[in-house]
C-alpha cells in the first residue's frame, strides 16, 4: 500500500496521531512525544513497567511509517556484534573472502527493546550509530540508512536484572518519556480489543521516508525569537549546581544537562508549533519540551533518593522559578 499522507504539516502530523492511536489506547500523549522526536531526527526513551505498551507502541509506529523496522531484544548476554554486524568468512572457488554481515541496526526504525537488561558494553554500541548515523567496524565505517531512528524501551532501575544506562548514551536520545497506566475506561477498551470480541484495528502506512525528512526540512525552518532561543537556554543552564541560583539544583544535582537538552527543546517546541498550526515558537513550547529533554540528563545525588527528590521535581521548580 502507497503512503498517502498529504496536507500541510498540522495535517500530517494530526493524521500520524490519530492512527497509531487507534492502536495505542490512552497514550495520546506519549504518542504526540515519539512522534515530534522521530520528525525531529531525533533518539526516543520509553520508560515504564513491563506490560503498558512500550514494544506495542514501536510496532505499530514501524506499522503506519513506512520504514525499515528491526527489533532487538536485549538481554544480559547480548554482544556488540549482535547489533552492528560481523565479518565472516566467506568461501567462492577456493578464495577466501571477508564480507561484512550487517547486524540489525541498519535498518530506518530499530527497536531496542528492555535495553537496560544488557550490560553498558552493549549498550554503547549505540553511541555511534545514534550521534553520527554511522557503524564503525573494524577500521571500516558505514552509513546507516536515512532517516534513522533508535526508539528504545526500558524497565524502571528498580526492577531485577537492569542497569543504569551510560550517561553518555542517555545523552544521546533527545526525549525520555514516562509510560504510566491509562485511566480506567481506556484499560476496558484494551481487555475488549484483547481478551473480547472487539477486532483490533488495522494499521494503514501513512508516511514514507522521503515526506519524514521533508517534515524535518519544515520544522528546521521555523523561526526562534532570540527571548525563547535564551529562555531554553536560561532553563539548561540553571540544572547546573554550580551556575543555578536555585537552592534545591545545588543540595540534589551532580551534573546538570548538556548543550544537547536545549537543543533538544528547541528542536521539540518548533515541531509543536507547528503541529498546533503557529509558525513561531513561544515560550510555552520550550515549557512543554523542558521534562522530556531534560529528565534524563540530570543526575541527582544520594541525598535526592533519601528525600525522594526526582528529576521532574527539580525540573517543575526550574521552570515555576526561571522567568
Amino acid at each position: 500500500m502507497q503512503p498517502n499522507l498529504g496536507g500541510d504539516f498540522r495535517e500530517q502530523f494530526a493524521a500520524l496521531e490519530k492512527e497509531v492511536g487507534r492502536v495505542i489506547i490512552g497514550q495520546d500523549e506519549i504518542i504526540t512525544g515519539v512522534l515530534t522526536g522521530i520528525i525531529a531526527g531525533g533518539n526516543v526513551l520509553l520508560e515504564g513497567a513491563p506490560g503498558l505498551g512500550k514494544t506495542r507502541l514501536v510496532k505499530t509506529l514501524a506499522g503506519v511509517l513506512d520504514l525499515s523496522f528491526a527489533r532487538i531484544q536485549f538481554t544480559p548476554d547480548l554482544m556488540p556484534v549482535d547489533i552492528t554486524g560481523t565479518v565472516m568468512v566467506n568461501q567462492n572457488a577456493g578464495n577466501l573472502d571477508f564480507v561484512f554481515q550487517k547486524g540489525p541496526i541498519f535498518h530506518s526504525l530499530v527497536l531496542a527493546d528492555e535495553i537496560n537488561r544488557a550490560t553498558p558494553k552493549t549498550q554503547s554500541a549505540f553511541l555511534e550509530a545514534m550521534q553520527e548515523k554511522t557503524v564503525t567496524v573494524g577500521a571500516t565505517t558505514y552509513s546507516l540508512p536515512q532517516p534513522f531512528f533508535v526508539l528504545a524501551t526500558e524497565n524502571p532501575l528498580e526492577m531485577e536484572g537492569t542497569y543504569p544506562l551510560p550517561e553518555a548514551q542517555l545523552d544521546r536520545f533527545m526525549f525520555k518519556l514516562k509510560i504510566f497506566l491509562p485511566a480506567l475506561h481506556h484499560l476496558s477498551r484494551i481487555m475488549d480489543i484483547t481478551v473480547g470480541g472487539l477486532q483490533q484495528p488495522e494499521i494503514k502506512k501513512l508516511a514514507a521516508g522521503e515526506q519524514i525528512l521533508q517534515m524535518q526540512q519544515t520544522a528546521l525552518a521555523v523561526p526562534v525569537a532570540t527571548e525563547v532561543k535564551q529562555y531554553a537556554l536560561k532553563i539548561m543552564e540553571a540544572t547546573h549546581p554550580d551556575r543555578s541560583p536555585l537552592q534545591p539544583v545545588k543540595d540534589y544535582v551532580t551534573c546538570g544537562a548538556s548543550p544537547r537538552g536545549a537543543q533538544a527543546m528547541l528542536a521539540g517546541a518548533k515541531i509543536l508549533a507547528l503541529a498546533r498550526g503557529r509558525y513561531n515558537v513561544s515560550y510555552q513550547d520550550i515549557k512543554t519540551m523542558a521534562p522530556p529533554c531534560l529528565r534524563h540528563r540530570i543526575f541527582l545525588n544520594f541525598r535526592a533518593g533519601a528525600d525522594q527528590v526526582s528529576a521532574d521535581d527539580i525540573i517543575g521548580e526550574i521552570l515555576e522559578r526561571v522567568k
